[in-house]
């Protein structure tokens, strides 16, 4: 689209327009809703389908005081979503207990055991969050038992739902929720928002909304609508006054109080907050999220940050080992090793997509059952791709671009060739490369720090809003060298007329030899702060000479 040269709108400069055409806004009137995502976008919660049984059935646990559990997963998303529904049950006066399963013992969501063992407790309700919407046999089961299960998920619901007291989730058929892109935290705040309302604590909702950024922005989910509004304003919680465990954990991690926006969760927090659930459990997390005592979160935070690097070393082992053992010219990427730990399985399929632009399944083989994640391209949709291969799979989930999965052993070569089969067809016309989309061509003469205030009104950014991208030609390379310890990464002097800018490009330390005396850039705006001050900085993210 070309850059106009008015908009009509005074606070909406022809740049801006540009951008937010470039985010699906055509009309000028969606342009300022956009950018306030205010309560405009937080939407009824009754309009979830199941949302009034679950509603009565909870108060009526509250009133008869009758033991909840909250089931969750071991991810950023599941770990906030159960401390969130676990504080806000417990402010109504309930007697919750939290439930996080093993990952390596028992897997992804609902299992008969830990049912069993809940029932055995004395629970009466059970409340999932981010998991169950597939798990039917283990809900069948378990109201047998005289369980009652209240599902609250966000994941694609398979054609016959689970017989639960109640289903909470977005993405039903026939839903009148209007927006169905929700993460699983996102789905149980929800729920507490309906039982608050129920109760008249409304104004006690925001104490929760830190939770729901952490797992929002974690699982990737499109920071579009209701999302944005909500990670918003618990990105201003969370900068305000976070929680002790997080500060402590911020502290480590070397962030700045104050200064966390959605890249601050991706890159740092939410790493270290999946780390004890890929390799031990989740639970270390969980306490994180919910403990009072400075001493105690000081511990935690120092075990995060030690699994954190201990998972960031078996992923580079792995994911060295998985290349060694690759065939790269398919269009899917298989593999598996009989010692792949299963909790880096998902990392290291995402290095591989990154790496080959391929849809890539990475295996942690066992004598009777394997495990696998699964990570793809925007052009493959991996949970539909593994939903025509059911029959080979003992249990599967996820979404478009990020499944989980476990079968017998002896059916993972099937599936591979099934899988291999599904992409040949359905990527026979794509170019598998990856693709950078540029918002804008402009002068670096023209950027300054007008231009990243501007671009921050666009914020927060992530999945479905990305960081604006663009494209400068014939800069001058003023001087450039190498960075990192292995040369990985380039640091640059660029120049466009009388303007010198730093630039640095991650991961580009090997396209040192194609650096001309010009080039043609494509690039974010960052700001480089180092020993108290702060300068712009160019992100470059591709050149040609």
């Amino acid at each position: 689209m070309p850059v106009k040269q008015s908009t009509g709108y005074p606070n909406i400069t022809p740049l801006l327009a540009q951008l937010l055409y470039n985010r699906g806004l055509a009309e000028p009137t969606q342009f300022e809703p956009f950018l306030a995502a205010d309560e405009q976008f937080l939407n009824d919660p009754l309009l979830l389908p199941g949302m009034d049984k679950a509603v009565s059935r909870i108060l009526r646990a509250l009133l008869r005081r009758e033991h909840i559990a909250v089931f969750g997963d071991f991810d950023t998303d599941g770990i906030t979503a159960t401390a969130l529904l676990m504080q806000g049950l417990s402010l109504l006066g309930g007697m919750v207990i939290p439930y996080i399963p093993h990952r390596i013992e028992e897997g992804h969501g609902l299992n008969h055991n830990a049912l069993r063992k809940l029932s055995q407790q004395g629970i009466g309700l059970v409340m999932t969050v981010d998991c169950g919407i597939t798990a039917c046999a283990e809900v069948a089961q378990a109201t047998e038992e005289g369980l009652d299960i209240i599902i609250t998920d966000h994941h694609r619901p398979p054609p016959t739902l689970p017989t639960a007291y109640a289903v909470i989730d977005p993405k039903q058929d026939g839903s009148a929720y209007p927006f169905p892109e929700l993460s699983g935290v996102g789905v149980a705040f929800k729920l507490l928002q309906a039982l608050f309302q129920v109760v008249g604590k409304e104004r006690e909702l925001e104490r929760f909304l830190d939770l729901v950024a952490l797992g929002t922005v974690a699982d990737l989910v499109p920071l579009l609508g209701e999302n944005r509004y909500l990670v918003k304003q618990g990105l201003e919680v969370l900068n305000r006054s976070p929680r002790l465990g997080l500060r402590k954990l911020m502290s480590r991690a070397g962030l700045e109080m104050g200064r966390l926006d959605a890249e601050s969760i991706s890159y740092t927090l939410a790493p270290r907050l999946n780390a004890p659930g890929r390799l031990a459990h989740a639970s270390t997390s969980y306490e994180l999220l919910t403990t009072e005592s400075e001493e105690r979160g000081e511990q935690l935070a120092a075990q995060l940050e030690g699994v954190n690097a201990e998972r960031q070393r078996l992923t580079l082992e792995v994911l060295h080992k998985a290349k060694d053992k690759l065939t790269t010219d398919a269009p899917l990427l298989i593999v598996g090793g009989e010692d792949f730990p299963p909790g880096v399985l998902g990392v290291v399929a995402s290095r591989l997509v990154d790496e080959f632009y391929r849809p890539a399944a990475v295996l942690a083989l066992g004598s009777e059952i394997s495990r696998g994640s699964a990570r793809s391209i925007p052009e493959f949709d991996i949970i539909a791709a593994l939903t025509e291969c059911h029959h080979l799979l003992s249990r599967f989930g996820g979404h478009a671009q990020a499944a989980g999965f476990t079968l017998p052993s002896a059916n993972v070569a099937p599936l591979g060739e099934r899988l291999i089969e599904l992409a040949r067809q359905r990527l026979a016309d794509v170019e598998l490369c990856p693709v950078l989309t540029i918002d804008a061509e402009i002068p670096l003469s023209t950027l300054g720090g007008d231009t990243l205030k501007l671009i921050e009104r666009l914020a927060p950014f992530g999945a479905g809003n990305p960081v604006p991208t663009f494209l400068t030609r014939g800069v001058k390379v003023v001087d450039y060298r190498y960075l990192g310890s292995e040369g990985e990464h380039l640091k640059l002097k660029l120049q466009d007329g009388k303007v010198i800018w730093d630039a640095i490009g991650f991961g580009l330390g090997n396209r040192a030899p194609s650096i001309a005396s010009y080039l043609d850039i494509v690039y974010n705006l960052r700001v480089d702060r180092w020993e108290g001050t702060e300068r712009l900085q160019l992100n470059i993210r591709d050149f040609l000479p």
